[in-house]
């Protein structure tokens, strides 16, 4: 652990506002609370533990000192990384991002087969060939899965129907990194978003739309200065409803209840513009969470958790937040995340009740 993060951890206070906070904390092994006063008095530390924390952020937000107690889990994954006491899965994934720059090793020049996909009326130019030079990022996940390959190609068709210009890297896109750097593995993050950032460069890329909070995380604070503004797709398209460039003419008479992603609330403050997207569409009645906002549940899918295997059943946090959901009387669960929909989305179907992202009912009610 650095000095500057050693630092950080002999300013604790030991409150306990990490670990009251912490959406693992009682239901796992993990403490944030403890692992900072071991690290503080330099004792070892049981190689899983930190491993269950989803950096979701919570603890820092709430650390009357500073302390980033997030930042410190990040440095001691980095230790075991470079000692090599990492779980096989975590180990796994770093090695696939390294050689195919994706976690789950799909193949690289397949990135953009999404806009290949059977059935899908959208062309997509490469940035290099647009006017404007702005560019849609794709998550890794929505690349490759089929579950979540909808999101790129409804964001697409939505832009494209408010006269918004933009085009795509296709495989010269690199994996973001925000989760390989939560995974501890820095060298690694620093390859990749020197990949990116040259090939930012290399095409005069003007602007920047991310399609996951999480890119939008990594490439508009931990990228450094880029020099190009960063923002989610959702923030874009409430321009556009906002403007008048974009309407809704479908009704959509459903009760939606919407969950904030970590990475697009807590660590961004991005909280209204998903809101402003749902309420302009007619027939929706838009429902909240009891923990909202700043204060949602994460749903135990960054950080890295998504490739960890935990060894202790306990229940899960996507299955209260599809619970509560139920018995609010919802009939359809909303996010603006792919991590959000992976995690809820299992949960969900036992419980009938459906997840989409925002962009498939936005889709669905052009």
């Amino acid at each position: 652990m650095d000095n500057r993060t050693q630092s950080q951890v002999n300013m604790c206070m030991q409150c306990g506002m990490c670990s009251g906070s912490c959406p693992e904390s009682g239901i796992t092994p993990f403490n944030i609370r403890k692992l900072v006063r071991k690290r503080h008095l330099k004792h070892d530390i049981e190689e899983a533990l930190p491993w269950y924390c989803t950096s979701c952020g919570e603890c820092t937000l709430r650390c009357p000192r500073d302390v980033k107690p997030s930042e410190m889990i990040i440095a001691l994954r980095g230790e075991l990384v470079e000692e090599g006491q990492i779980p096989l899965s975590i180990q796994k994934a770093l090695e696939n991002a390294f050689v195919q720059k994706n976690p789950w090793g799909r193949p690289r020049p397949k990135r953009a087969d999404w806009v290949k996909e059977e059935g899908q009326d959208v062309e997509i130019p490469h940035v290099k060939d647009t006017e404007s030079k702005r560019l849609l990022f794709s998550c890794c996940i929505q690349a490759y899965d089929p579950r979540c390959m909808v999101i790129p190609i409804n964001v697409a068709k939505l832009l494209n129907r408010g006269g918004v210009e933009f085009g795509i890297l296709g495989p010269e896109e690199a994996c973001c990194g925000n989760e390989i750097r939560r995974m501890g593995e820095e060298g690694l993050f620093e390859e990749l978003r020197e990949e990116n950032a040259a090939v930012f460069q290399k095409h005069g890329v003007k602007e920047i739309i991310a399609l996951s909070p999480h890119c939008m995380n990594a490439l508009k604070n931990e990228y450094g200065d880029l020099g190009i503004p960063v923002r989610h797709y959702t923030e874009l398209l409430a321009e556009m409803v906002q403007r008048g460039d974009l309407a809704f003419k479908t009704p959509y008479n459903k009760k939606v209840i919407y969950h904030d992603p970590c990475f697009l609330g807590k660590q961004n403050k991005v909280y209204d513009a998903p809101r402003e997207l749902l309420e302009a569409v007619e027939g929706v009645e838009l429902m909240e969470y009891a923990s909202a906002r700043e204060n949602s549940l994460c749903c135990e899918g960054g950080g890295g958790r998504m490739f960890f295997e935990a060894e202790i059943a306990y229940p899960r946090n996507s299955e209260k937040r599809v619970q509560e959901a139920v018995d609010k009387g919802a009939e359809l669960l909303a996010t603006s995340c792919p991590f959000c929909v992976m995690t809820l989305e299992d949960p969900a179907t036992e419980k009938e009740l459906p997840v989409k992202e925002l962009s498939e009912i936005l889709v669905e009610a052009l």
